[in-house]
């Protein structure tokens, strides 16, 4: 009896102390395998316009890209610009303007974070290092002792010895033939 109520507090409260980790490694993990799909860590965005071209030739590539990002309302996150035959590329914050300086087509690429997502992927990917791998190390330590202790939480017709044992040889058979199939 004595073992299993520390099996039940044992899991219970690692549930309750990695809920938050749970979350993050659930919603990264969806993210990322949806990421031929989507981009999970950026938003993207493309428009394309017909600028005016100047009256007078400006005195160099500078002036004459703030002129251009002055139309568009993007003189504020001028960078800097490169200029190849008659496109000249604009590094503005968030993003680049490219402009045909004989047409005055050009288009704007701006990039942002995705809420929620892009800090999940960070966490995710492990990129705060030492104190975040020694954190998310526990947790996939816990993920095991969770699966184990779970197993022993239900007891009866319900539990690890009947029907709990065909459910959970059903989650440990389907990875494994997929993995068959796609190695």
């Amino acid at each position: 009896m004595k073992i299993r109520k520390i099996n039940r507090a044992v899991h219970r409260d690692l549930g309750y102390f990695f809920f938050g980790m749970c979350i993050i490694y659930g919603l990264s993990g969806i993210a990322l395998n949806h990421r031929h799909d989507w981009n999970p860590n950026y938003i993207i965005t493309e428009e394309e316009f017909q600028l005016a071209l100047p009256s007078e030739e400006k005195e160099d590539n500078r002036s004459l890209s703030l002129y251009f990002l002055e139309q568009i309302g993007e003189e504020g996150n001028y960078r800097t610009q490169t200029k190849s035959g008659d496109r000249l590329r604009i590094y503005i914050q968030g993003g680049t303007v490219n402009v045909n300086v004989v047409s005055g087509k050009g288009d704007i690429e701006k990039i942002r974070r995705r809420p929620v997502f892009y800090e999940v992927n960070f966490l995710h990917y492990n990129t705060p290092r030492k104190l975040w791998t020694w954190f998310s190390d526990l947790f996939a330590g816990s993920l095991i002792i969770l699966a184990f202790t779970g197993l022993f939480i239900i007891r009866g017709k319900n539990g690890i010895t009947r029907r709990g044992a065909w459910i959970t040889g059903a989650g440990i058979l389907i990875p494994l033939v997929l993995l068959f199939i796609y190695l």
